[in-house]
């Protein structure tokens, strides 16, 4: 059981009780027969779980020790000035009020718990789905997305879309004389590079992060696309010189480009491994 199953179970745990300790005080309650004391003590005891509500256990706990105390000196009041008793069985208003608040408290904390658990994983979820944290890049899910969009585009306006594919060469020979820290800044040189040289309309993704893979989608035919990935090229190698931990390796960038063409491609996939496919030909690194 994880820890978001665990929290649901307690709360569902502390609603029960919390059910039972009312319906227990209800019963108790119609035992007495002091209706003015228990209305007070019931009213007393919702502010009490509204005080442990909003401004948390301590000041619920004290609120509690204070109404203990108050019930004490009402109790010494009546026997000595009027000269009668409170049943015993007016005694459960003593603890009651505790417990209500506890239970009512363990409910609420294990739920805005899960609250807060759920609305993190569904950031998650959406940040690990469109973007990467550690590129800020659209993600290989919304690259195949935003490709049929624009593959419907070129069924309809007759549009040339083009994908360029990006990579490190050799970089699995490369990343073992690469330290973490070098890693991290390759990774974001190269999306920043990217991202910079890249025209307005064009949108950057990073497809990959274990063999570095980044792909831009342009509406333009592929001579349009090589000046696009020349240009990032030279951005890169100038980059590249200029970075602290990276200048003393020996860093270079494939390019694959391919367009999209309705008679070999059947989908975004197919259009993104062409393009990746390119990269093994790219000599000019």
């Amino acid at each position: 059981m994880n820890d978001d199953q665990r929290s649901a179970v307690m709360a569902d745990i502390y609603l029960l009780l919390f059910l039972a300790l009312f319906s227990v005080t209800a019963v108790l309650m119609t035992l007495t027969n002091d209706l003015t004391l228990n209305t007070i003590y019931l009213g007393l005891t919702l502010v009490m779980i509204l005080m442990t509500y909003f401004f948390g256990a301590i000041t619920g706990l004290t609120a509690n020790l204070i109404f203990i105390f108050a019930q004490a000196v009402v109790m010494i009041y009546i026997n000595s000035t009027h000269h009668s008793e409170i049943p015993m069985i007016m005694v459960f208003w003593l603890i009651m009020p505790l417990l209500l608040s506890a239970t009512f408290y363990g409910m609420t904390r294990r739920l805005t718990l899960l609250q807060t658990a759920n609305a993190k994983l569904r950031a998650d979820i959406m940040k690990r789905g469109a973007f990467d944290e550690r590129t800020d890049l659209r993600t290989t899910v919304a690259y195949i997305q935003d490709a049929q969009v624009f593959i419907e585009t070129n069924r309809r306006f007759q549009l040339p879309v083009t994908t360029v594919i990006i990579r490190i060469r050799y970089f699995n020979e490369i990343k073992r004389m690469m330290s973490e820290q070098q890693f991290s800044d390759l990774l974001r040189l190269t999306s920043d590079t990217i991202a910079a040289t890249t025209r307005d309309n064009d949108i950057t993704y990073s497809l990959d992060q274990e063999n570095p893979t980044w792909a831009i989608l342009l509406f333009s035919d592929t001579p349009g696309a090589q000046i696009a990935a020349d240009r990032i090229k030279a951005a890169f190698d100038k980059r590249l010189k200029e970075s602290v931990s990276l200048s003393s390796l020996e860093i270079l960038m494939v390019v694959g480009i391919a367009s999209w063409d309705p008679d070999k491609m059947k989908s975004p996939y197919d259009f993104m491994n062409t393009g990746i496919k390119e990269t093994e030909y790219d000599v000019a690194g």
